[in-house]
């Protein structure tokens, strides 16, 4: 099975999000999907197809990642394409942040894909070919307020990327980082809900709606829609050569953009963006 078909392997597939889409868009691309995610009820709507195998796979644990990859390997005999989608947002002012909220976006963001693609390179590496897709964000590009844990998360994920992309290149494998920019999903109701879990500012009280707005603040009218997106991606990884850095979504050019402006200017930006003080 799958001889002649791309079998690609993505987290964080639940129904809402990126990962279901960029899952859809591979399987209309004539691949076969290995769609995972915490819980295969989060995938409801890819179920009875079959294109798609749908496994549990947490990337926080180990063994729940072995066991997922094993499964995959199991069905199919190889991983040709891994996309590491799988996200948490985190909104709260860094001096304030609980250090265990902060330990889990770095965990959930930047140490589980890393779980994975050390499950999966190995098999890569023994048939010499294959395709690592990491899922960055153009808040890695540029931090501003309220969402530093996570723009500090996506940074470091971009830098394992760049030594990844050198590092795998002799064995057969390439790399890719996707940046979106501003994609509709259920990111924005995510974030909301751990952002009622967080405790009662002290130091920035005044700042409760500014921060709070922040939560849904990639969500507007203008997000691009998620299929888009996922095409897109999709188009670019299914290339002979795949681009080793693509971006795309409302606000993408802006921030890439900003990102070699002048400090002064991006602070600028943000304090209006985010209704901070302008002096």
């Amino acid at each position: 099975m799958g001889e002649e078909r791309a079998v690609v392997m993505i987290t964080g597939c639940s129904e809402g999000g990126i990962g279901n889409a960029l899952a859809r868009a591979f399987a209309e691309r004539d691949c076969f999907v290995v769609a995972t995610a915490r819980s295969v009820e989060s995938m409801a709507n890819l179920e009875g197809d079959s294109r798609f195998l749908l496994l549990e796979l947490d990337v926080l644990s180990e063994i729940s990642v072995i066991n997922a990859v094993a499964a995959s390997l199991d069905m199919f005999g190889r991983i040709d394409v891994l996309v590491n989608n799988a996200g948490v947002h985190c909104v709260a002012p860094l001096a304030e942040i609980p250090m265990s909220s902060l330990e889990n976006v770095f965990n959930t963001n930047v140490y589980g894909p890393l779980r994975v693609i050390q499950a999966v390179v190995p098999h890569m590496a023994k048939q010499k070919k294959g395709w690592i897709v990491n899922i960055g964000s153009i808040a890695g590009l540029v931090s501003g307020p309220w969402a530093g844990g996570y723009s500090a998360s996506k940074a470091s994920l971009h830098a394992v990327t760049d030594s990844l992309r050198l590092e795998l290149k002799p064995l057969g494998i390439g790399v890719t980082l996707v940046a979106p920019g501003s994609v509709s999903s259920n990111f924005g109701f995510s974030s909301l809900a751990m952002y009622k879990r967080m405790p009662e500012w002290k130091l920035y009280k005044h700042f409760e709606a500014a921060i709070r707005m922040r939560t849904g603040y990639s969500q507007g009218p203008r997000s691009t829609p998620p299929d888009r997106f996922a095409r897109k991606v999709t188009a670019a990884v299914l290339k002979q050569r795949p681009p080793a850095y693509f971006t795309y979504g409302h606000l993408s050019g802006l921030v890439n953009t900003l990102y070699y402006m002048p400090t002064f200017i991006k602070d600028f930006v943000f304090r209006v963006a985010m209704k901070l003080p302008l002096q």
